[in-house]
């Protein structure tokens, strides 16, 4: 029996070991792809339950949440503490370990998740965020990331300074604003049974029950499709709906940069501008108290010129960093899923020169 010290550890009861790893039961994937799949194209949002066990943070259930509306708050709070107590009168984990949310086209990076995951990660430590993509799960492979925000991330938001000179200092970019950890998929010994069986599964077996023997049926066979046969699917020059919507969305949020962009200039000038302003004036009072002090007059008074030229407040980076990681995430799919495509289009083009 492992003493009570060990278990401890083993739990991490008191909060010391950091998360590196994720472990998600198969049925809270499949209740989290069902909830994001049913309410395309709204974003909808879910609570996570489980444990953290060693480092691995083991989400065993899930529930999803009401659509969030500004007059239903209360309703959403209340909702949550009463799935909470009647999951724990069923005697299952009702241990909140963070949130999930839908997304489409990897469009997540913004202020209000930002926001819901940095006060997840303050009230619990050891909180994770699991965004699932239904877009890019279509294309074949479920598409599942587990995000918390970096401490260096943590600590800037909590202090509310996001200039130039603290993100430098910080030596934060928009790629270090999350962290991703790795996420393993667990199945109970009955399902990985299953699988196992339906993976071994042959329509064409039949079993004679009078001799007791298995055979081959033939005859509702279909015939073996031929390695040589033609296949024109390589021909269609049609552009990857998916990668079309990447691209546009990829338009869009660069439009977002350049006035984040211009919005940045217009403090620079400001800034430039009241500086020429305060300047001058030292300037021309320094030349007046030279020219009173030739002339045997006292100097003029000390002034505020800080209070009299007040410099405008520089612009948190913020939405910079995300607008950055967003454009970032759509490069990032356009390079994964444009290579085919894109690859055709310009062959065709050299052809037809």
């Amino acid at each position: 029996m492992p003493s009570n010290k060990e278990l401890s550890a083993a739990l991490d009861i008191e909060g010391s070991v950091p998360i590196h790893s994720v472990q998600l039961d198969a049925m809270v994937v499949l209740k989290i792809v069902k909830h994001c799949r049913e309410s395309i194209p709204a974003t909808v949002t879910g609570q996570l339950m489980g444990l953290d066990v060693n480092g691995v943070l083991e989400v065993t259930h899930s529930f999803p949440m009401p659509k969030n509306n500004q007059d239903s708050e209360d309703d959403a709070s209340n909702y949550q503490v009463q799935m909470m107590r009647c999951l724990r009168e069923v005697n299952v984990d009702d241990n909140s370990v963070g949130w999930y949310q839908s997304t489409n086209m990897g469009n997540f990076m913004n202020q209000s998740l930002i926001e819901h995951q940095f006060e997840f990660q303050q009230a619990l430590s050891k909180s994770v965020l699991i965004i699932h993509d239904v877009a890019r799960s279509s294309m074949g492979n479920i598409n599942l990331r587990a995000l918390r925000l970096t401490p260096a991330f943590m600590q800037l938001y909590k202090e509310k300074k996001f200039s130039t000179e603290a993100l430098t200092k910080a030596k934060l970019t928009f790629s270090n604003i999350f962290e991703e950890l790795p996420i393993t998929i667990r199945n109970t010994a009955l399902l990985t049974a299953l699988l196992y069986e339906l993976e071994t599964a042959d329509e064409s077996v039949e079993v004679s029950t009078s001799h007791l023997t298995t055979y081959k049926s033939t005859a509702s066979t279909p015939a073996s499709k031929s390695v040589l046969a033609p296949s024109f699917d390589v021909l269609d020059l049609s552009l990857d709906p998916y990668v079309a919507k990447n691209l546009e969305n990829l338009m869009d949020t660069i439009d977002d940069h350049h006035q984040e962009q211009g919005n940045y200039a217009y403090w620079q000038r400001s800034v430039e501008r009241e500086n020429k302003k305060k300047a001058a004036y030292l300037l021309n009072r320094k030349t007046e108290n030279a020219r009173r002090a030739q002339s045997g007059q006292a100097p003029l008074a000390n002034e505020d010129v800080d209070a009299m030229f007040k410099v405008p407040v520089e612009p948190s980076r913020l939405d910079h960093l995300l607008i950055s990681g967003q454009i970032d995430n759509y490069c990032k799919q356009i390079n994964e899923f444009a290579g085919p495509t894109l690859g055709k289009l310009f062959a065709v083009g050299e052809l037809q020169k």
